[in-house]
């Protein structure tokens, strides 16, 4: 006969992957917030709610300027959930963990406005409308509403539909938009200089290929309301009319 002398009391511990968009301060740091601040300004909510990793490994700081910075992020509201590069030194109890082994991303990187030169960005979830996954694609049969993330870093997304400003959808390939582009789309997310996006009618916030990244301000005059495909042309995003 066997018998239970004790209950079991277990505790599950499981591994997950989550997408989180990958810092890179640059010394002076104060001009490099500065940058930071602009383009939060000019794509309201970028940052917010956003897991964001802190590389600081050709970052040459101790752990007094690193608690500084990281003070001075958490009053922009950018969530720092670890820091990767980081030496033994850099680490105290309370801060975010070290971290390791991420898969590589395009970095956030925002140079001061010149007129007539390229904006690059070393850049990266609530409920998702209702989707269809073939292989290395995605399709979005409803439109995207205004808080929502569609991400998909294996292939192309389509949304045969509109994305709404304060919506987003970031692939690994391509973007294609059967309707008006209000918010942000982010083509190529994981290295891909191929990648294009296509919508019907463009008006949005931010758009990104690779790492390079536009806002609305800097988009011309003329293409705004159009369908437009764009693509990346070495640090620029060029931008044509479709017939």
């Amino acid at each position: 006969m066997t018998e239970v002398l004790t209950e079991a009391r277990s505790i599950r511990i499981k591994g997950r992957s989550f997408l989180a968009l990958m810092l890179s301060p640059e010394n002076p740091l104060d001009e490099w917030l500065g940058r930071l601040d602009d383009l939060a300004g000019r794509s309201a909510g970028f940052f917010l709610e956003r897991p964001i990793v802190l590389d600081v490994a050709e970052l040459d700081i101790d752990r007094p300027q690193l608690k500084d910075l990281l003070g001075a992020l958490a009053k922009r509201n950018v969530r720092v959930m670890g820091i990767e590069g980081g030496r033994p030194s850099h680490f105290e109890p309370g801060m975010p963990p070290a971290m390791r082994g991420g898969r590589p991303a395009p970095d956030i990187e925002v140079p001061a406005d010149k007129p007539g030169a390229a904006t690059e960005s070393t850049i990266a979830v609530r409920p998702e409308p209702q989707i269809v996954r073939a292989p290395a694609s995605m399709i979005v049969r409803e439109p995207v509403r205004s808080g929502q993330s569609v991400i998909f870093p294996e292939g192309d997304v389509t949304v045969i539909g509109s994305v709404a400003s304060g919506a987003e959808i970031i692939a690994g390939g391509s973007v294609h938009i059967y309707g008006a582009l209000r918010g942000r789309a982010l083509a190529g997310s994981v290295g891909n200089p191929e990648a294009r996006i296509f919508c019907r009618r463009l008006e949005a916030e931010l758009l990104a290929i690779d790492g390079v990244y536009k806002t609305a301000d800097d988009m011309a005059p003329d293409l705004r309301g159009q369908a437009v495909q764009l693509w990346l042309d070495g640090d620029s995003i060029m931008a044509e009319r479709l017939n």
